[in-house]
């Protein structure tokens, strides 16, 4: 996965914050407006979705002589694709994660735990206790993150 230049991650967290996943999605000349702060011409917006969209991460459909952007992919799988690109950078993967592991907090090990408990029930592998790992109030293990392939990012490490 590409990493994304300044301005193009501003597009993208306009896109992520403004673009519902039932929307149609929005135009240039929206993107341009909700780019507070910054004094952009259009034809570079539109120029930025059109890299972004080459790139593969917004869907864009024509309306009328217009075209209409969404992104293609949640902003947490847009994260988890970029912890599974930096752990394929080199070294130990798993030298990378105990120490990733070790370096979340109390909270974030509980989330981790918890959908660690809830993969491991789904596939039949649970732990002595089940598999059952508490969850976090407030917290839906139900909900898969899908990357852009349609799958989720640690189905696909767990091809590589």
């Amino acid at each position: 996965m590409t990493r994304l230049g300044d301005l193009e991650r501003a597009v993208m967290d306009v896109l992520w914050d403004v673009v519902p996943g039932t929307s149609d999605g929005v135009t240039v000349r929206e993107v341009a407006d909700a780019l507070d702060g910054r004094e952009l011409a259009y034809t570079t917006v539109m120029t930025v979705l059109d890299r972004l969209a080459g790139k593969g991460m917004v869907q864009r459909e024509r309306e009328g002589r217009a075209w209409r952007y969404r992104p293609a992919a949640s902003r947490e799988a847009h994260i988890a694709q970029l912890m599974l690109d930096a752990l394929d950078l080199g070294g130990s993967r798993d030298a990378a994660l105990v120490r990733f592991a070790r370096s979340v907090t109390g909270t974030e090990a509980e989330v981790l735990r918890a959908a660690l408990g809830a993969d491991a029930e789904l596939t039949g592998l649970g732990s002595a206790d089940g598999g059952r790992a508490p969850a976090r109030p407030g917290v839906e293990l139900t909900d898969r993150v899908d990357g852009p392939t349609g799958r989720r990012p640690a189905d696909e490490a767990v091809e590589r």
